[in-house]
Formats: structure tokens, sequence, C-alpha cells
């Protein structure tokens, strides 16, 4: 049977590259972006696989519509990705940084129970479908000019455990990805180094092998999750006099 694959936020880096491998292997694809101009891609390349999909994650009218298009015409998805999400540098002092706060938090977790919600009634009736969140390292620990960010991911990472929990023996699998740092146009602006900088293809191509796996979250690279791990131990007075020297990543507009 084909495999039936959903993904949020597939314009650019993982989510692109998690379409592209998808359809080049045979699978029906159904993906999403706020313009849908900007998957013609995907269209021009695979015109009978390719669903392209007009869809923000933060409006759910939009969402449902999404949903239930790829619904009718092939039915409850065996994969789907919540992938979409937003980086900005922010500032707890600066009051016009409310309203970034209140956009990652919206896009970043909000927006992934947007992705799954449609979805759900049809994988329980059928009793099989994996729910993918794609979450990050930088939800281990808190970071500093990026506070929202790390907050939204750390919030994705438990929200996808409770997930788990009220879907156990359903059939359906909750898998939260936790990436490092990975080369696509939100990371080309941080302007700090990056330490084991992982290209998006091979990002994703790794994503796909540990969805087929059914391992239940998955942090890569390596050498990023070991770092993440022992952030984690760190006492909180250490955590912050180290990270309070590190360099931010830019607000919108700097």
């Amino acid at each position: 049977m084909t495999l039936r694959v959903f993904i949020t936020g597939g314009s650019s880096g993982i989510g692109f590259e998690l379409a592209r491998q998808y359809l080049e292997s045979g699978a029906i694809v159904g993906i999403t972006s706020r313009d849908a101009s900007r998957l013609d891609f995907f269209g021009q390349n695979w015109p009978g696989r390719a669903l392209l999909l007009g869809a923000d994650v933060r409006d759910m009218v939009s969402m449902k519509r999404a949903a239930e298009l790829f619904l009718a015409l092939h039915g409850a998805p065996d994969i789907v990705y919540a992938n979409a999400g937003i980086s900005i540098g922010n500032l707890t002092e600066l009051e016009e940084d409310i309203a970034v706060f209140e956009e990652i938090l919206d896009t970043n977790v909000t927006g992934m129970v947007r992705t799954f919600q449609p979805f759900l009634a049809a994988m329980k009736q059928r009793g099989s479908g994996k729910l993918v969140g794609i979450s990050s390292i930088a939800g281990f620990r808190g970071l500093p000019g990026a506070s929202a960010y790390s907050a939204s991911k750390a919030a994705a990472i438990r929200y996808l455990e409770g997930l788990r929990a009220e879907l156990y023996g359903s059939g359906i699998r909750v898998i939260t990805i936790c990436p490092g740092y990975v080369a696509t146009p939100m990371t080309s602006r941080n302007p700090y180094p990056m330490p084991f900088l992982v290209p998006a293809s091979k990002a994703a191509s790794g994503i796909i092998r540990s969805v087929e796996m059914d391992r239940l979250r998955y942090t890569f690279p390596w050498q990023m999750k070991a770092i993440g791990m022992l952030l984690g131990m760190l006492p909180d007075r250490l955590h912050s006099l180290l990270f309070s020297r590190a360099p931010r990543k830019p607000r919108m507009g700097d």
C-alpha cells in the first residue's frame, strides 16, 4: 500500500526535505505552507502525489480545511508531521517582544495541536498511524535571548509525552524529534558558531529512519544529544552563570 504522509511547514528546511524524500520514495504527501505558491517545486515534479495546501498552523480553520481535503482524497494518513515552527530572538524586558512570545508559542506548541487534531478521529477509527512532533534540543534548557523558543520546544516535548499517554492502546504512535543545529533558513541568521551543524537533507533522512523504526524519541546528532544531557544535569546557578555570557539570537528587525 502506498504510504500517505502529511507535513506542515514544507516550503523550506527540514519540512521541505521530508516531503522531497517521501515523494522520491513513492509516497503520497500532503504539504502545507502559509503561501502555497512556495510549494510549486513539488507540484511540478510530483503532480499526482504531492497535495499542495495553503494553510497556517496558527489558524484552525485553514488546518481543518487542509486535513479534510487530504482525508477526502487519500483517507487517513499513515504519518502526520507537525513540523512548522519559528525562532525569533526576544527579551522579556521589552514590551514589544510580548507579541513575539505569543507568536512563537502559538506556532510551535498550539500549532502542533492544530496539526494533529483534525486527523485523530480517522486514525483512531483505523487503529494505526504515527504522529511526529518536531521539537528541539533547545527545549532541554532555557537559552538567553531565545527564551520563548526554548519554552515552546520544552512545552512541545511535554505535550507529546502527554499525548502519547492519552493515545496508549489506540494503535497510534506519538514520536518526538529533537534536532540540534540543522542548516535551514531559520538557523542561517544565527550570528554565532553552531557546533555539529547537520545538513537538512541528512536530518530528514535520519528522521524518516527513526520514524520507520518506531523510536519514541530521536535526538540528533549524537554529539548534541550528549551535550544536551550534560546541560540537563547542570545546577541552575551554574547554568545561569555560564549562559549569561552566551551569544544571543537576533530579535525581529535586528
